[in-house]
């Protein structure tokens, strides 16, 4: 499998999980800051944590995932290739040895997840994988590019459901779902998006 030219992130289960948090990642992506990844694993992981709390979704998450997929056609780290990289990796929680081997076998220079504590510096450290927080990743690509970045969210916002949802509402939406220096930056740039 070979690397990526742009940064590569591998996308933890648990920043695909909120609908804010994995539109913005995936908006940031489709816009070139970033090439995102993960496996099929970390999307059945997803949709099953989301099915669990809203039981009302159950068997209707194909077309989010599809349109993930739609989106960022080069997503998947494959299996076997995962699978390979994974013997004699440990991590204090086994069940995430696959994100960390994932973000090996998928080149990616960082795993982006809300679980920081899972991955310790002293375990994926010398393997040269960064684990950030979803709302610094997001603001650390806003840095890199502040008209790319502002233009993606004000794509993302135009396809709202509400269209009359005033940019203040969209950032409000942000910090609710996990990101506040995102919603920070978001206000900053009230009149743009």
């Amino acid at each position: 499998m070979a690397g990526h030219a742009r940064y590569t992130a591998l996308l933890d289960a648990c920043v695909l999980y909120p609908l804010a948090m994995a539109d913005a990642l995936m908006s940031l992506a489709t816009a070139g800051l970033f090439a995102a990844k993960w496996t099929a694993r970390i999307e059945s992981e997803w949709i099953a944590a989301l099915e669990e709390k809203r039981p009302d979704l159950q068997g209707r998450l194909d077309f989010r995932r599809d349109q993930m997929r739609e989106a960022i056609p080069d997503w998947e780290v494959p299996e076997a290739a995962w699978l390979a990289c994974a013997g004699g990796l440990s991590l204090p929680d086994p069940d995430d040895v696959h994100v960390l081997a994932a973000a090996l076998a998928g080149h990616a220079d960082c795993i982006v997840t809300a679980n920081l504590k899972d991955f310790p510096a002293e375990a994926v450290g010398a393997l040269g994988i960064e684990v950030i927080h979803p709302d610094q990743f997001i603001v650390a690509q806003w840095d890199l590019d502040q008209l790319v970045a502002v233009a993606a969210f004000k794509r993302m916002r135009a396809r709202w459901r509400k269209p009359s949802a005033t940019a203040e509402h969209f950032a409000d939406a942000m910090e609710r779902g996990g990101l506040p220096a995102t919603a920070q930056r978001l206000r900053e740039a009230i009149e743009l998006i």
